[in-house]
């Protein structure tokens, strides 16, 4: 098991979740081109996290390209895409170090073939989650509607508050001259 891939999925969960939120705050009616694309996006990136899902599983994935020819509506690919994360965060939670070395040869929906280790794998689905929801945010404020603050040291801070207590810790510094350290006090 990786802590650093916990945590970043758990991230990538977070984050979604965030996006979905914000995006009820759509005007339908005044916005229906721009919250198509913002779906289209991601299910674009739901698509390739279940494509991988089967790649880490050894399992056909069934899919023909890295997206579906009829963008889902925005609650059907919300509860997808929870669904995924999730199957996520369990997969990571019972895979062992040795699991996460592992290489895998798997075949891309266009026909290219790749090689990756597990591990390669999962950091590249939330990576690819990640800039995908960075282009929703920049349509987002093309509509002057402010992104969540999609970022992972907010998330870091949300889910351990206790980490905000840490910066209040006083500094003593060893040392006089330019060269000297700040050390967290007591």
């Amino acid at each position: 098991m990786s802590t650093l891939l916990q945590t970043l999925y758990g991230y990538h969960a977070w984050a979604n979740v965030d996006l979905f939120n914000k995006l009820e705050s759509i005007d339908l009616e005044r916005h229906r081109t721009e919250l198509q694309t913002t779906l289209r996006l991601i299910s674009h990136y739901y698509v390739v996290s279940r494509i991988f899902a089967g790649h880490l599983q050894g399992v056909p994935h069934g899919f023909m390209s890295d997206n579906f020819e009829e963008i889902p509506e925005l609650d059907e690919l919300r509860a997808a895409v929870i669904s995924s994360d999730q199957w996520y965060l369990d997969y990571i939670a019972q895979a062992s170090v040795a699991i996460l070395s592992e290489v895998v040869a798997f075949t891309f929906t266009d026909g290219d073939k790749g090689y990756m280790t597990r591990e390669e794998m999962l950091t590249h689905v939330a990576l690819h989650g990640g800039y995908h929801r960075g282009e929703v945010g920049r349509i987002l404020w093309q509509l002057s509607i402010t992104p969540p603050w999609d970022t992972f040291a907010v998330y870091l801070h949300q889910a351990d508050p206790a980490r905000r207590l840490q910066g209040e810790r006083q500094l003593t510094r060893r040392g006089t001259g330019p060269e000297s350290d700040w050390f967290p006090r007591g």
